[in-house]
């Protein structure tokens, strides 16, 4: 397998999830802007929605959205819990989580990475982040480790890959501790540290 990324954008989650399972993949990085590969492909003969992630299989089909293809990569590893038993309030669940980090979370931060937001909207989507970030602090207000409880998912994967990008646009998840605590235990698994060096994030 191989998964196209951009360093520390949502395909970083998908990253973490290879690396959860054990999986044999390469990794290259895309200039979406220039819509490139490192190697010098036109990405959208790749992909062509024209972002990341994509993860092209050994058959050499694309996939494409990155809750579809944190799902696909655990279900080829169904022995390491990644994914609970299909039919499950349990799967409900994880699908809400991955579907409010997609839909809420994620969108709530896109106007702090577009360089033709003004200053208004800027700080009109930090307080929005902030909304986010409040109902996911009253989640783990309960005491659970993880999105599902004691189990680490993919949709711990992806929320942390999100609530992450608060470092990088100012908003300081010390005003959420139980979120700050989330990012926390994420960021030192193994998978995460070996994934984030991958992509230089980390030194």
């Amino acid at each position: 397998m191989k998964l196209f990324y951009k360093p520390g954008a949502c395909p970083l989650a998908s990253h973490i999830i290879l690396h959860e399972v054990g999986a044999t993949f390469e990794i290259e990085e895309v200039d979406t802007d220039a819509g490139l590969t490192k190697s010098g492909q036109n990405y959208k003969a790749i992909n062509s929605k024209g972002y990341v992630p994509a993860l092209q299989l050994e058959t050499g089909e694309i996939l494409t959205e990155g809750a579809s293809i944190l799902q696909y990569i655990a279900g080829q590893y169904p022995e390491k819990g990644l994914v609970p038993k299909a039919g499950t309030v349990a799967t409900a669940r994880m699908q809400e989580y991955l579907n409010y980090t997609s839909a809420e979370l994620h969108k709530a931060f896109s106007p702090l990475f577009l360089a033709s937001s003004t200053d208004g909207e800027k700080q009109a989507a930090i307080v929005n982040v902030g909304t986010k970030f409040d109902y996911l602090n009253n989640l783990f207000s309960d005491g659970r480790t993880y999105l599902l409880g004691d189990q680490f998912s993919v949709a711990d994967a992806y929320m942390f890959v999100v609530s992450n990008w608060s470092n990088f646009v100012g908003v300081e998840l010390a005003k959420w501790p139980n979120v700050a605590a989330f990012v926390e235990r994420v960021a030192k698994r193994p998978s995460s540290q070996a994934a984030m060096r991958a992509e230089g994030l980390l030194g």
